[in-house]
C-alpha cells in the first residue's frame, strides 16, 4: 500500500513545480496535462491512478487543492465519494485535511470541500462569462480574432475538421502530441483546447 500524489496543470506549458515541492514523499507522481473541465476518470494519468487504486496497490492520494478533482462539484464530489469507498485517504495540501479518519468520512473535509467546489465551479463561470462579453465586445469593435489565421471556419466547424485532435487531447495527450498525430499547427491544437474548455 502507497502514498501518491496526483497533479494536474491545464496545458503543456504550464509549470508543475508548485505541485512538485513535496514529490520526494510520495511512491508514485501521476502527472495530467489537461483541462479541469475534463472529467477525472477521462484523463489519461487519473485513468492509471484509478487503475492502481482498484488494484490495491494505492492507500493515500495527495493533491495540491480540490480543483485538481474537476471543475465542478458534482464531478469532485463523485471522485471523493469514490475515494472515501475505496477506503483511500485522499490529503488536500492547501488546506491540510484529510477526507477519511480512521477510515471514516470527516465530515468537517466533506463540508469545506463543499463551499471550496462551489467557489472553483463559480470562478470558472464567471470567467467564461467574462470571456464571451470580452468577444462580444471584440466583435462590436470589429477586432475579434476567433478563426485560425488564413482561415473562414466556424468553432464547430474547427472541431469537426479537427476530429483526431479533439480525441486525443480529450484523452489526455499533449497538446504537441495531440498536433502530431492530428496533422495541425501547436497554435491550431491550442484553439482546439480553448474551444473544448469554452463548451
Amino acid at each position: 500500500m502507497t502514498k501518491v500524489k496526483y497533479i494536474r496543470v491545464s496545458t503543456e506549458e504550464q509549470n508543475t513545480g508548485r505541485q512538485e515541492v513535496n514529490a520526494k514523499e510520495f511512491t508514485k507522481v501521476y502527472t495530467d496535462r489537461i483541462s479541469g473541465s475534463i472529467k477525472f476518470t477521462e484523463r489519461k494519468e487519473a485513468k492509471k491512478l484509478l487503475a492502481d487504486i482498484e488494484a490495491g496497490l494505492v492507500s493515500e492520494v495527495h493533491i495540491q487543492s480540490i480543483d485538481r478533482l474537476g471543475r465542478n462539484i458534482i464531478d469532485i464530489l463523485t471522485m471523493v465519494e469514490f475515494f472515501n469507498q475505496k477506503a483511500i485517504k485522499l490529503f488536500v495540501e492547501n488546506i491540510g485535511m484529510f477526507s477519511l479518519i480512521e477510515n471514516k468520512p470527516n465530515p468537517s473535509f466533506k463540508m469545506i470541500v463543499s463551499v471550496l467546489g462551489n467557489v472553483a465551479e463559480m470562478e470558472r463561470n464567471n470567467m467564461l462569462e467574462r470571456q464571451r462579453q470580452g468577444i462580444e465586445i471584440a466583435k462590436a469593435n470589429g477586432t475579434y480574432k476567433g478563426r485560425l489565421y488564413g482561415t473562414r471556419m466556424t468553432d464547430d466547424e474547427v472541431l469537426s475538421k479537427y476530429k483526431v485532435v479533439v480525441r486525443e487531447l480529450k484523452n489526455g495527450e499533449s497538446l504537441r502530441r495531440a498536433s502530431k498525430i492530428g496533422g495541425c499547427s501547436l497554435g491550431t491544437a491550442q484553439k482546439i483546447q480553448r474551444l473544448l474548455i469554452e463548451k
